[in-house]
């Protein structure tokens, strides 16, 4: 049986320069993308009361975040509390505040 030997040429690979390109602009939405921590989120719907958490007991070296209603844009959905690693200061849940006829999201942080 004879078999005959494939040259692939890298150079001329349809699926190399494909994948090429693919990676090239991926590489520049990653680069020009601007960032989401920065962008303030404001809505006209007045979020839902919160949930009732019952925290659970003192975990050393972490501090508990109470849950809170996250907005995608057309409703909200609860994002239920989880421990967080303790820093100096307190915690400041997430948050809603309303400004007019307008709420806005104020992310949990740590104040001193």
């Amino acid at each position: 049986m004879r078999f005959q030997h494939l040259r692939l040429s890298l150079d001329k690979s349809t699926t190399v320069r494909s994948f090429t390109a693919v990676a090239a602009l991926a590489g520049m939405l990653l680069v020009s993308t601007p960032s989401l921590a920065s962008s303030e989120i404001v809505t006209d719907t007045a979020p839902p009361a919160p949930h009732v958490e019952r925290e659970p007991p003192h975990r050393d070296g972490y501090a508990w975040a109470p849950g809170y209603w996250e907005w995608n844009g057309r409703f909200y959905h609860w994002s239920s509390g989880t421990w967080i690693g303790e820093r100096q200061g307190h915690w400041v849940a997430d948050h809603w505040d309303q400004v007019g006829s307008q709420w806005h999201y104020v992310k949990g942080h740590w104040e001193r």
